[in-house]
């Protein structure tokens, strides 16, 4: 008997306490949340979507945001519990939570984990006060090493999130602050390139002239000495802002990486799911009060042969084990060489692509420039 596909679910629980100057993500203040409506809301949006995908193994659940470290653990319970009463289950389902490191949510970690939640992501962002108060985050240095000890005694697995290339920040001034994040890290550590996004507080700022970021040159290097820290100290990097211990990389995010299939559930969520060999992109309403009203997805819509390639590419050069050529060419039902021609050819001369008989990557090089190295793919 052949082994069912694997099924990740991502559940969005989209109200934070405040907004971030640098969050683009479908996340709202709102002065009150009636819990028990969203619950129901979400448990039906699950009933509704095992149609989608019945009989499927479910290896991963991961609570987004927003903030769900603010939904009740109750909540996250009988979803959980609901996911369970749906599908089959891997022995190893791996279950996160994003967490805000801030000391009254710190102590509501102890019954996420009795809830089922095994694995803890925390949106440190900094260790430098200074940095998280540009930041607007709202907790301190002190709470965040706090909530990183606790969180590594309660849950099997954890995580911590830090943001560099900061306005102003120096190379000297990242090696010491991610210098003392190893000191504190466990298995995983998710490092992220400050970027400007449309729509954010710090946007605005940028068209003002009020905040500059580092540098191209500054950046890169900034992007080299986290790769060569965090690998010298056995968190190699598995894609361009992660990196884990060997068998610790999140399982949930390799899924998109790997152009899985997963539901998206709530508020904003996407969705991507094979049927009958043809993969569908689901996408739900992104303002909470209007999916409440709709429970249904905004756009069910079937993806081209060629947009489908095009997503496998672009997720898929992000990691360092890059895509299985195989797969990529069954896709395309096409040689990786004639599907993307002359422009792969320059690319691996360039030494911003490898391509062997098994797999089709980014080498490390092209990592750093991926958004170049797509547009030149895909123009």
């Amino acid at each position: 008997m052949s082994p069912r596909p694997p099924l990740a679910i991502y559940i969005h629980w989209p109200f934070c306490r405040s907004k971030c100057p640098y969050c683009d993500f479908n996340s709202h203040v709102r002065d009150r949340v009636d819990t028990d409506t969203w619950t129901a809301a979400l448990l039906a949006d699950l009933d509704r979507q095992v149609e989608l995908a019945p009989q499927r193994e479910v290896v991963s659940i991961f609570f987004g945001g927003g903030t769900p470290s603010l939904m009740p653990p109750e909540t996250a319970g009988v979803l959980i519990e609901r996911v369970k009463r749906h599908w089959p289950t891997a022995a190893d389902l791996e279950v996160t939570l994003e967490a805000n490191p801030n000391s009254a949510e710190s102590r509501r970690f102890a019954a996420f984990a009795r809830a089922g939640v095994n694995r803890l992501s925390l949106g440190v962002q900094a260790l430098d006060p200074v940095a998280l108060k540009f930041l607007g985050r709202g907790h301190d240095r002190t709470e965040a090493v706090a909530a990183i000890t606790m969180s590594q005694k309660l849950f099997p697995r954890t995580s911590f999130d830090l943001i560099y290339a900061r306005p102003g920040q120096s190379i000297a001034a990242w090696r010491d602050e991610l210098d003392e994040a190893l000191a504190f890290a466990g298995e995983h550590l998710s490092l992220y390139q400050l970027t400007i996004e449309p729509g954010t507080a710090f946007y605005t700022r940028a068209g003002k002239g009020e905040l500059v970021l580092p540098e191209e040159d500054t950046a890169a290097a900034l992007f080299e000495l986290t790769q060569e820290r965090l690998a010298a100290h056995g968190l190699p990097a598995y894609e361009i802002s992660n990196h884990a211990r060997p068998g610790a990389e999140c399982r949930h995010n390799l899924a998109y990486w790997r152009y899985e299939d997963y539901l998206g559930i709530g508020p904003g969520a996407h969705g991507r799911i094979t049927r009958d060999g043809v993969k569908y992109a689901t996408r739900q309403y992104r303002l909470p009060e209007a999916w409440l009203r709709a429970l249904d997805f905004e756009e069910m819509t079937r993806i081209s042969r060629e947009s489908a390639v095009e997503e496998m590419v672009m997720m898929g050069l992000r990691l360092v084990e890059g895509i299985s050529r195989a797969r990529l060419e069954q896709l395309a039902d096409s040689p990786v060489e004639a599907l993307l021609g002359v422009t792969l050819s320059r690319l691996v001369e360039s030494g911003f692509l490898e391509l062997g008989e098994r797999r089709f990557a980014a080498t490390r090089a092209g990592r750093q420039r991926l958004n170049a190295v797509l547009a030149a793919l895909f123009g």
